[in-house]
């Protein structure tokens, strides 16, 4: 898939930019890329346009310029990202941490977020014991330098349906990706990102300001670094539709790709004003409803 460069804090900030219409901002998971999203941006880049930022020191975006300190600098740098293309208004779907900066810009911003979908992502703080856990990886990998094979042993399963019968080409090339990393690129970029994103402030109290009708949450069932009960949480605040992505852990967008495609083009209008059909396609899911 072809990249662009945008300049945002002086820094190079790669996307992809493909088809035609209204507007569909993604966002991706850490230590993922753009490509992540190849699966739906092949469905839905034949009814919108489709934009993919990538993450500072993901895929070809720059190293973090030192803006970058916060959960609030990424949601201020991928506003800038909107303006800079003159986007006035987008569907927006963030999975893990593409929803945690994806929801607040909606919460800040209202007027340029139509429909916000929220993938395998919790906008609370990161609980203390997977801080911890997430920390110490991060530790481990800053000191050796490299994702180790004992590393990736505990990292990659993280992101993927844990009975480990997906996408197996999937995973064993997000392995290799992730142990072809330079010890710099580590070092200037993935270990400082994983702190900022893992040492995050909630964003729980202000949930209740995103629209209801507009919103939805949706979750691998097998997801386990956010796990269902965080999506119900955070739909009971909302008072939103959740829906579980069925046979998928984390990425659910690769390990379930026809059912997330589906329900997106169900689910996202083809303009801001007109609202989708999305009963019919519920019924058929049989796995949305409002938690209690």
């Amino acid at each position: 898939m072809h990249k662009q460069f945008i300049e945002i804090d002086g820094a190079r900030m790669s996307y992809i930019d493909q088809g035609h219409g209204f507007p569909v901002l993604l966002g991706h998971s850490y230590l993922w890329s753009a490509d992540m999203w190849q699966p739906q941006i092949e469905a839905l880049s034949k009814h919108f346009r489709v934009l993919v930022p990538e993450l500072w020191g993901h895929g070809d975006s720059d190293t973090p310029p030192s803006t970058t300190v916060d959960m609030n600098a990424l949601v201020r740098q991928h506003l800038a990202f909107l303006d800079a293309l003159k986007i006035s208004k987008c569907h927006l779907i963030g999975l893990s941490v593409g929803g945690m900066w994806g929801a607040p810009l909606a919460i800040e911003h209202p007027e340029r977020v139509d429909r916000l979908v929220l993938m395998d992502t919790y906008l609370g703080a990161e609980p203390e014991t997977t801080r911890q856990q997430y920390f110490a990886l991060l530790d481990a990998a800053n000191a050796a330098g490299e994702f180790s094979d004992q590393l990736l042993d505990t990292i990659v399963p993280i992101f993927f349906h844990a009975g480990g019968q997906t996408v197996p080409s999937i995973r064993e090339r997000f392995r290799a990706e992730l142990k072809g990393r330079s010890a710099q690129a580590l070092q200037s970029s993935l270990v400082p990102m994983g702190r900022l994103i893992f040492g995050r402030s909630s964003w729980l109290p202000r949930l209740s300001e995103l629209p209801a009708e507009r919103t939805i949450i949706l979750c691998g069932d097998q997801d386990t670094p956010r796990p269902p009960t965080e999506a119900n949480e955070m739909a009971r605040s909302i008072n939103c539709l959740a829906a579980l992505i069925p046979q998928a852990g984390h990425i659910s967008n690769l390990e379930n790709p026809e059912a997330v495609n589906a329900f997106l083009l169900n689910w996202l209008p083809r303009n801001s004003c007109r609202l989708s059909a999305l009963t019919g396609f519920l019924t058929m899911l049989g796995l949305c409803r409002k938690p209690r």
